[in-house]
């Protein structure tokens, strides 16, 4: 995950100038560079630089460390199904990819743009597609593992 986001993340950084747009698909894919210096959908942007970088990168590492303690443990024989080891891991990778960025650039590079007619969805990356796959994965492994209600 952190090698196909930081290449796909070059490849825009170099060949797309900032606030370009390339559609794809018109009306419903654009390829677009832009910079965040938020979190998700752009949370926390407009804050001082400062306390926004010691906020997210902080999260960033307590996140990191929690989901890689939860991806060690359900490596163990009897851990963990593959689909939330993958979760797990998916989760692990973006979050890596991120914080590589906002470390070294103090933003994040987003470039996947999709919309429909006027509704249009904040720019993202491969990074916080495989967060966003991950969360997906570990959700159907919760459902499918969830414990029937006991009976009296």
């Amino acid at each position: 995950v952190v090698v196909l986001d930081r290449l796909t993340k070059t490849v825009i950084e170099n060949s797309v100038s900032a606030w370009d747009t390339y559609v794809v698909i018109p009306n419903f894919f654009n390829i677009i560079h832009t910079q965040n210096r938020g979190a998700a959908f752009g949370l926390l942007a407009e804050a001082s630089a400062e306390w926004r970088g010691f906020v997210l990168v902080g999260l960033s590492l307590v996140v990191m460390v929690f989901v890689g303690a939860l991806l060690w443990q359900s490596a163990r024989p009897g851990g963990g199904s593959v689909s939330l080891r993958l979760g797990l891991a998916f989760m692990l990778g973006g979050a890596v990819g991120n914080l590589w960025d906002r470390l070294l650039q103090g933003s994040v590079t987003d470039f996947l743009q999709f919309h429909v007619g006027a509704f249009e969805w904040p720019a993202f990356n491969l990074a916080d597609t495989a967060i966003s796959t991950g969360a997906g994965l570990l959700l159907l492994d919760l459902l499918r593992h969830r414990r029937q209600p006991v009976r009296a």
